[in-house]
């Protein structure tokens, strides 16, 4: 079999975090020699998650068992799971930012079963795909500061918004928040586009915003930006493009993403 170098974009920072977690993880569980060091475990782990690399692939590059290479990986993602943070400390971190950016994106599945209807709730009639519903909060320069766990697909954003509980969080702590048209209604403390106008009844179309809303929504607009690129650098991890394990399992590759994405920040 064939091999070539590759390379992709990952702090040390990162792959620092990752190596010592699984070193104390060794040291802890008395380990017994193993065929690749932390660091280069943690490595294995990075390309799985960033590039997105089958068992398969990795077992070849780093030359060790397939078995071994999925053993690696579901060991290292529960650590870096653990360490994701829980939605109290994302608003505590929220609650010194001058506002934050609430928006929800959908990460594609490819394993879900078809029969009877099973795959309504993951199928996204916006998207027009089967996937999982993440809620993101970013920070006004586009830093991640949350990612929820994901619920189906067919989720709408404010739903699935108050399911995690991020409502009534942001709410209570009176964190200024900005967010799209789907949150409207969510309180005084999450500002959203304006909408248009209701039909005319006498000419059955829309009224046209006027002059100045439509200044306050490119206002808005050039505010909740940021927030779509952590959307977009959430997919920079090709793991996550388009989900192949099982999505019960999503929950725990979303959160491992999560701790070495803020790591990278």
């Amino acid at each position: 079999m064939l091999s070539y170098p590759s390379g992709m974009t990952v702090s040390n920072r990162a792959l620092g975090l990752l190596a010592d977690a699984l070193r104390a993880h060794r040291n802890q569980r008395a380990t017994r020699w193993r065929k690749l060091t932390p660091g280069r475990q943690a490595l294995l782990v990075v390309a799985y998650l960033r590039m997105g690399e089958t068992y398969a692939d990795l077992a070849c590059g780093f030359q060790i068992g397939t078995s071994t290479v999925y053993r690696y990986v579901r060991e290292a993602l529960a650590l870096l799971a653990a360490m994701a943070p829980t939605l109290a400390q994302a608003i505590d971190v929220a609650q010194a930012k001058a506002f934050v950016i609430l928006d929800g994106t959908l990460l594609r599945i490819d394993r879900v079963a078809m029969a009877s209807g099973r795959d309504r709730p993951f199928y996204s009639g916006k998207h027009k795909a089967h996937g999982l519903n993440v809620q993101v909060i970013a920070d006004p320069v586009g830093r991640l500061v949350w990612i929820s766990p994901p619920l189906p697909g067919a989720r709408h954003d404010m739903g699935a918004a108050r399911e995690h509980g991020i409502i009534d969080a942001i709410c209570d702590a009176a964190i200024p928040t900005v967010a799209d048209t789907a949150y409207q209604g969510a309180g005084p403390a999450v500002a959203v586009p304006q909408r248009r106008r209701r039909l005319d009844p006498d000419t059955g179309r829309y009224r046209r915003l006027s002059n100045n809303q439509r200044e306050v929504n490119a206002a808005h607009a050039r505010r909740r930006g940021p927030g779509e690129r952590v959307n977009a650098e959430l997919k920079n991890w090709k793991i996550l493009r388009k989900i192949r394990s099982s999505p019960s399992r999503a929950a725990e590759l979303v959160a491992a993403v999560q701790t070495l994405m803020i790591t990278n920040a």
